[in-house]
């Protein structure tokens, strides 16, 4: 299984986990400074990296020229080790669970230049939205973690 491989989607988690070659703290700020993640990850990226810090991220179709808008709300930050925020909520409502996603990214360092990344979605499970569109949710996301953490590596990878 290639290292940025999805590990599993089971009830409606998502894991994936990636080995980096790159110190902890450069994929600290690689994954939490909003003009590092419109490198590998969103197009547009507006984050405050503080708890309840709101932020969002916006997605480019390049075929059709589309953009997504998708708004979040930071919930942990423990540099740099931990990073959480919540999206998906209905437009107007406070994420919290029960009515979106948590996305949570858990670094530790392997020696003193390698970093392994785990991103875990959950939360799903507890929202009202209909299981044939929670099922889909999961496997775009999971195919879209595993392309975005392949692009991670590839972009910190050329860094080193």
């Amino acid at each position: 299984m290639p290292d940025n491989a999805p590990l599993e989607a089971t009830d409606l988690t998502i894991e994936c986990e990636v080995l980096i070659d790159a110190p902890i703290e450069v994929v600290w700020q690689t994954i939490t400074e909003p003009d590092q993640i419109a490198k590998w990850f969103a197009d547009e990226a507006h984050v405050e990296l503080r708890a309840n810090g709101p932020g969002v991220l916006v997605f480019e179709d390049k075929e059709t020229g589309q953009s997504t808008r998708a708004a979040l709300v930071v919930a942990t930050v423990e540099p740099p080790r931990r990073f959480s925020f919540r999206w998906g909520h209905p437009e107007g409502e406070v994420p919290a669970a029960g009515n979106s996603a948590l996305v949570e990214f858990a670094l530790s360092a392997e020696g003193s230049d390698r970093t392994r990344l785990r991103v875990t979605e959950t939360g799903l499970d507890a929202t009202p939205w209909p299981q044939d569109e929670k099922e889909r949710y999961v496997e775009d996301h999971r195919r879209g973690w595993a392309h975005h953490l392949g692009r991670l590596e590839v972009l910190l990878a050329a860094d080193a």
